[in-house]
């Protein structure tokens, strides 16, 4: 499985995915429409349109990877958003791979430190 570190950012992609794209069919979605460089590290996250697959395209050090997932019954669900991506967190989207619907989870207010204090 994947190693989640706490500085990575993990961007699901709103539109499904044609699933017979590979590495370099990914890289450029992620480029031209989650508008991130694929090459970050990051986690890049699409679905098929009958959301019972995902793929997720991420640089693994040396080259890019590919974690592809498909589903025997149920669907993945996505939250919605705008801008052909969304940004979700390492316990998001456990969520989404264990098959919790994300638009009906409740979030508990949790304290978020002002971007313009020092840490």
């Amino acid at each position: 499985m994947l190693s989640l570190s706490s500085t990575l950012r993990i961007f699901l992609a709103v539109e499904p995915a044609d699933m017979r794209n590979g590495f370099d069919g990914l890289a450029r979605v992620v480029r031209e429409v989650i508008r991130e460089d694929p090459l970050s590290g990051h986690l890049f996250v699409f679905r098929n349109r009958r959301r019972d697959r995902i793929k997720i395209l991420y640089w693994d050090r040396d080259g890019l990877a590919l974690w592809y997932k498909r589903l025997e019954k149920g669907t993945f669900r996505f939250p919605e958003a705008k801008d052909g991506r969304v940004e979700v967190t390492r316990g998001e989207m456990a969520a989404v791979l264990e098959g919790i619907d994300l638009s009906r989870a409740r979030r508990l207010p949790r304290f978020v430190l002002p971007a313009s204090q020092p840490v």
